[in-house]
């Protein structure tokens, strides 16, 4: 059998992308390069991912129509000397000038002041549109029919026609376009370039016994690393001595500090407000958590959306309508209607101008980038356009309970002494048994233990055994003993069935014929859990459940006080997933959140999968849909709100970009659609769908 050996990957980032319509040419050549297997795009981050075996320079090379500039990809900015404004635009400023010259030049007063207007103006179009004309000359060559193939027709035409000085002042408004586009775009990928100088880009650690400074790129798993007082955590770790508090904002988005003794796990990215630390390295830089949110959140902007898929459907057939549209005006007048040649080859041309589809391809990425970065930045990694748009379309959300709803750490809340035996005894041979189990309800009995400063260890358990569904036994002292439901001893008491009732999960110790002690243990409902259900019902999310495998009695006491509608208790994973695709027959878009463990089958069928707690948890990162880096239920609202103001956001920039090109194209009807309006329609559009895309950096948790 022949195998075929995987295509080398390089990923480059990018500098120089005026628009999303380059960003796919640009992929395009990179494709058609010698030994390129293939090539993406991912406009939102600005970078290139190329399989195969070819150079930087030659995938630099395909992007010379639009001066790209590329950078090897890595967590940290490349800090580039940036050219100053005025000297990476000089072309713009020259057009400028050759344009004042040309219409100040008939002021003066000389003889055939034209002639060297238009002398004036052809150097400006010239000046200020030599890479619009390269690219587009070629894509003519191609027939490829893009913005700049468009527009390079309409600038030669209006000079064909005699109208220079409407040439130059399109091709002049065209590159302030391009300006004002790239620097929106760069303003919405801000928001996940900034993390990438959180974390520090040197530490100090113990090697050899010498304390040292070394680059984070060089720090090694198993390196001792000092963190002192007001210092950024440069790796992720765990503290193998001293306590303080680290604010873990820029990954979890909590704003408030968290307690960290020896122990504990630290991310790279966070502040250590208070003690002094020793770390001890777990992980390399690229496998952080916090390179793992950098990472995920790029993907997921490079990720098309539902409605950007549909905009590029769209305008694949909107550019080669538009230039029938644009012929039609041009020619059918004067041939059918005895109009001036002159004057509707104008129009044709304008129709060209005013159908760029510029905004019609940015208003849909702009909002995107912009939504996941604000939401990155607030602790929730949603990975990809389609998740954040299904959230705002929810109409229905299914809760795990351990560790969602509630806190997921039982506490013993009852103890009752069923025989004539010392309770701390008692304690002793329940801990003794619990120390052996792996069960979540074992930490509940050792931590009662600790409290009660009971010596569990002290007694030796032989023959352990666990009873599946049931308890667990072992032998203490030549006895053996067993702790677990009703069901192991075959009895039953009043204040079982009362306890449950309350909501919590009662348990017999005994022998195999005598019950010894009832032990009642809750988990304690999250005191937001409540509130945010509410919140939910609020905003219009018709049902709200509850899918548990705890008992009957359990789940109901807990799902009255949170306030979801319904409650299914005493379910197994594959009937959580039955729940789940029940409620999508029956409520269409349906979300499930839960650990990103447990509840893999249903959180991988529902529409968007919501993982509790991502930080410092991969399968939570690597699995879910979205990932709220914080244990914090109220972070649901606020991307669900976020969601649904970026799909007003993106209506209302597909509406107004398709609107004011109709209303422009309106124009032609009575002869009075000019260049200059055409570029304004062109520019304005733009201008706007990206401004209001921007909007939505302004959403904040809470707000």
């Amino acid at each position: 059998m022949v195998t075929s050996k995987p295509a080398h990957k390089q990923t480059y980032r990018v500098e120089g992308f005026t628009c999303a319509g380059c960003a796919a040419k640009f992929e395009k050549n990179v494709q058609h390069l010698e030994g390129v297997v293939d090539a993406k795009v991912n406009f939102g981050a600005a970078k290139i991912t190329v399989y195969g075996d070819t150079s930087k320079e030659s995938v630099e090379k395909a992007g010379a129509f639009e001066g790209l500039r590329l950078t090897e990809d890595g967590l940290r900015k490349v800090q580039e000397e940036k050219e100053p404004f005025h000297r990476k635009h000089k072309h713009l400023f020259l057009s400028m000038f050759f344009i004042l010259l040309a219409y100040s030049l008939p002021l003066t007063g000389w003889g055939n002041s034209e002639f060297y207007s238009n002398l004036s103006f052809a150097v400006a179009i010239v000046t200020g549109g030599y890479r619009l004309f390269e690219a587009g000359f070629k894509n003519l060559i191609k027939l490829e029919f893009d913005m700049r193939t468009l527009m390079t027709i309409a600038i030669i035409g209006a000079a064909f026609i005699g109208e220079w000085g409407e040439g130059a002042i399109v091709v002049i408004l065209f590159a302030i376009s391009e300006v004002l586009e790239a620097y929106s775009m760069d303003k919405a990928r801000e928001s996940i370039r900034s993390l990438m100088d959180i974390a520090p880009p040197q530490a100090l650690i113990i090697r050899n016994g010498s304390e040292m400074m070394v680059d984070a790129e060089e720090i090694e798993i198993g390196d001792i690393m000092l963190v002192k007082p007001g210092q950024k955590i440069a790796m992720d770790g765990d503290i193998i001595e001293g306590s303080s508090y680290v604010n873990q904002a820029a990954i979890t988005g909590e704003s408030v500090p968290v307690e960290k003794v020896q122990g504990d796990a630290v991310f790279a990215g966070t502040l250590n407000e208070e003690g002094y630390l020793k770390v001890l390295v777990t992980k390399r830089i690229e496998d952080t958590t916090l390179a793992k949110i950098i990472h995920l959140v790029e993907e997921a902007q490079g990720e098309k959306a539902p409605s950007q898929a549909f905009v590029d459907m769209f305008a694949k057939y909107y550019t080669p309508i538009i230039m029938v549209v644009a012929f039609l005006v041009a020619v059918i007048p004067p041939l059918l209607l005895d109009g001036d040649w002159s004057t509707w080859v104008y129009q044709g041309l304008s129709v060209l101008v005013v159908g760029c589809p510029c905004a019609l391809v940015i208003s849909t990425p702009v909002a995107i980038v912009t939504a996941i970065g604000n939401a990155a930045k607030n602790g929730i990694l949603i990975k990809g356009g389609v998740y954040l748009e299904e959230l705002g379309r929810l109409k229905a959300i299914a809760f795990d309970k351990t560790g969602t709803l509630t806190k997921g750490e039982p506490e013993v809340t009852d103890m009752i002494p069923l025989a004539n035996i010392e309770e701390n005894q008692l304690w002793k041979w329940m801990s003794a048994l619990e120390f052996h189990s792996q069960h979540p309800l074992a930490h509940a009995f050792i931590n009662e233990a600790e409290e009660r400063n009971i010596d569990y260890r002290s007694y030796e358990v032989f023959e352990f055994q666990s009873h599946t569904g049931k308890g667990i036994s072992g032998l203490i002292e030549g006895e053996r003993y067993y702790l677990g439901s009703e069901s192991l001893f075959h009895v039953s008491y009043a204040e079982i069935k009362e306890l449950q009732r309350e909501g919590k999960t009662v348990m017999l110790f005994g022998t195999a014929d005598t019950p010894l002690a009832l032990v009642a243990v809750a988990d304690e409902v999250r005191e937001t859990s409540q509130e945010v259900i509410s919140h939910l019902h609020e905003m219009g999310i018709e049902h709200t459940v509850m899918l548990t495998g705890d008992h009957e009695n359990t789940a109901r006491s807990i799902g009255n006080r949170v306030g979801v509608k319904e409650t299914k208790a005493g379910l197994l994973p594959e009937e959580k997933l039955s729940f789940v695709k029940g409620y999508m027959n029956t409520y269409g878009k349906v979300a499930m959140i839960g650990d990103g463990i447990n509840d893999a089958p249903a959180l991988a069928a529902s529409n968007v999968g919501i993982a509790m707690g991502g930080a410092g948890t991969d399968t939570a990162l690597e699995t879910a849909d979205i990932a709220l880096m914080n244990d914090d239920l109220k972070k649901l609202p606020y991307i669900i709100r976020l969601s649904r103001r970026t799909l007003t956001v993106i209506k209302q920039n597909i509406s107004f970009a398709i609107g004011i090109k109709l209303l422009a194209l309106l124009l032609v009807i009575p002869g009075m659609l000019t260049l200059w309006i055409a570029i304004f329609a062109d520019m304005g559009a733009t201008l706007l769908v990206t401004l209001n895309g921007l909007r939505l950096l302004k959403i904040r948790d809470g707000k």
